[in-house]
């Protein structure tokens, strides 16, 4: 009969705890955000996205009275206004397919960004992978506030779509197939130079990407600077 010596028990047990420590996610990150759009942004180069709500996409369109409404552009105006200019705060939660941190975050005067997206209307629950934020989603639905006052395709469906059957502004770029939240344009100009645009840049909303001439689309700043791409002078 084999005997295990009495040591290797407690160490077994450290090992253990030691692997389940390991698999919780521990990293925080803090800083001024560049949006993205209304659930997405990047803190010091790193892509970062809200855990628990899905905003409507940055080229998404709802219809509101009849008429197509930028409720993606609106999305992320709410989020800029809830951070008010200041720091956001976060703790990992998970890292999704795209490399970018998922995290539950807060700024100077919201404790809870993704609740407060919910409440407002400009984010649905995303119950696929939370129901957290379903309380304030129906709250925000009975008082008939943000999208929830349109008609609107579920992001969701929408990024399956790439608004399909959604009714869009002719102001809007055509779509371009990309990856969930890339939103950094790189664009190519008649010098050949290839320069990266965030939705913070002059020249965003009239750079349009054609990816039959190699231009394309950036999750992060820092991940277009390695490809080679760099900012606008």
């Amino acid at each position: 009969m084999r005997t295990h010596s009495p040591w290797l028990w407690p160490l077994a047990t450290l090992l253990a705890l030691g692997a389940a420590w390991a698999c919780v996610p521990q990293e925080r990150i803090a800083g001024r955000p560049k949006f993205i759009d209304g659930d997405s942004f990047e803190i010091d180069g790193a892509g970062v996205r809200l855990f628990g709500v899905d905003a409507p996409e940055g080229r998404q369109d709802c219809t509101r009275d009849g008429r197509p409404w930028r409720c993606g552009d609106a999305a992320a105006t709410e989020l800029r206004r809830l951070v008010g200019g200041g720091t956001i705060s976060c703790r990992q939660q998970d890292v999704d397919s795209y490399g970018r941190i998922v995290a539950r975050c807060s700024s100077n005067s919201t404790p809870d960004l993704a609740a407060a997206m919910a409440r407002a209307g400009m984010a649905v629950a995303y119950r696929r992978y939370s129901n957290d934020y379903v309380d304030e989603e129906r709250e925000a639905k009975a008082a008939r506030r943000g999208i929830w006052a349109s008609e609107f395709t579920p992001p969701e469906e929408w990024r399956r779509n790439e608004g399909g059957a959604q009714t869009r502004d002719e102001r809007a770029p055509p779509a371009t197939p990309r990856r969930r939240g890339c939103n950094i344009k790189g664009n190519i100009n008649r010098e050949g130079e290839r320069i990266y645009h965030t939705t913070d840049s002059r020249s965003y909303g009239e750079t349009e990407i054609d990816e039959d001439r190699g231009e394309r689309w950036f999750c992060t700043e820092a991940e277009a600077r390695r490809e080679g791409w760099r900012a606008p002078r």
